[in-house]
């Protein structure tokens, strides 16, 4: 048995015509295109709601859309299931995620990660071919499209449900694949934490362990006889043109007596994505064994974080202290932060760790927070 599992899918404005068309063999060229088809089992996150309903949600960052015609490219990449869990599947609300579960429906095409609540969310997917069981769990880190006991919207990760999700899953399945839509963006490396869960997953029962979400090729382990991928990059979603976004891997999965599991590189094109040629597959392949090496050194995935940390912070300072646009600017540009420090002494620094650090704290606030957004 042959499994391929590809990164996010969104269409974009250089893909739309072709996704609208169902052309798929010039969306992927025809060398990938013919790996593609010829797998038993096709896996992908659909990390877009297809819908024509044009009222975005109120959410930081980008809300995704893309048109209901484009579930003609959907259908012809020929799924064998599609995950939902993702940040941007509830984008255009409750009506955007009824209007794809309802066209993939439509369409035959299963999906996993969503539901009309948290528990319907939370049900896995079993595949089924040549009497072997692969049970699918699809889940997501919290942002703002996280269902709940009565909304509508994606499977969240929780250590206290998924880990008992995975052993239950296990328990009725030869092999379990976790598709996990969270970490760093555009950061190739896991986290301390990130790294914990998804070693307490395989612990739980999970053969391979899939990360995406980063829009890049990140790294992967060997961990108690199962695969850790942190990171595969897209699979067809050409939104940015940089180093990040031009390369992904296909996950490929060959099942006999046991599980193997190796790596198919894809670089972007123009109108699509394509087969890595040879040299081209080499180099992403050298880069992905060769960071893969490094995390298994002593402390290299702590200093990496704490560099990954310093690097950011002053950003997301600058979002608490509520800094505009302009003033944010200046301060950077002109004053080289002299504001930001003055704003943010040791005694505000200690306060905000302890508000984002205790379980207590950081349930209420966020209590607080959802209560006043939804007054608006």
């Amino acid at each position: 048995m042959n499994i391929l599992i590809g990164g996010d899918v969104v269409p974009t404005d250089s893909t739309m015509a072709l996704f609208n068309q169902g052309n798929v063999i010039d969306l992927l060229g025809e060398s990938l295109y013919k790996k593609w088809t010829s797998s038993d089992i096709r896996l992908f996150n659909l990390e877009v709601p297809l819908t024509n309903y044009k009222k975005p949600i109120l959410k930081k960052g980008p809300n995704l859309i893309a048109p209901t015609t484009t579930i003609n490219g959907i259908k012809n990449l020929n799924p064998s299931l599609v995950s939902l869990a993702n940040n941007h599947i509830l984008d255009y609300g409750i009506d955007g995620l009824n209007s794809t579960e309802t066209l993939l429906e439509d369409y035959h095409i299963p999906h996993v990660g969503t539901g009309c609540n948290i528990k319907e969310a939370s049900k896995p997917y079993i595949l089924k071919k040549d009497d072997v069981f692969i049970g699918v769990y699809a889940c997501a880190e919290h942002e703002f499209t996280i269902a709940t006991d009565e909304i509508a919207g994606a499977n969240p990760f929780d250590p206290l449900e998924s880990l008992d999700h995975i052993q239950e899953l296990k328990e009725k399945c030869d092999y379990v694949i976790v598709l996990y839509h969270g970490g760093k963006e555009h950061y190739r490396y896991p986290s301390p934490y990130l790294q914990k869960v998804c070693r307490k997953m395989v612990e739980k029962g999970a053969d391979l362990v899939v990360c995406q979400h980063s829009h890049c090729i990140g790294t992967y382990e060997q961990y108690k006889n199962s695969t850790i991928i942190y990171g595969q990059g897209n699979f067809i979603f050409n939104k940015l043109n940089n180093e990040f976004w031009n390369t992904s891997i296909l996950i490929n999965l060959k099942i006999e007596k046991e599980l193997h599991i190796d790596f198919i590189p894809i670089v972007r094109t123009e109108k699509g994505i394509r087969l890595a040629n040879e040299v081209e597959s080499k180099q992403i392949l050298l880069d992905l064994y060769s960071r893969s090496k490094r995390i298994q050194e002593q402390d290299f995935i702590e200093n990496c974080y704490n560099e990954l940390a310093e690097s950011k912070i002053n950003n997301y300072l600058r979002q608490f202290s509520g800094f505009g646009k302009w003033v944010s600017r200046f301060d950077r540009k002109i004053l080289k932060g002299k504001l930001l420090q003055k704003k943010y002494k040791t005694n505000q620094l200690l306060s905000l760790q302890n508000f984002i650090e205790c379980e207590a704290h950081r349930e209420l606030i966020l209590r607080g927070i959802k209560n006043r957004i939804n007054k608006f």
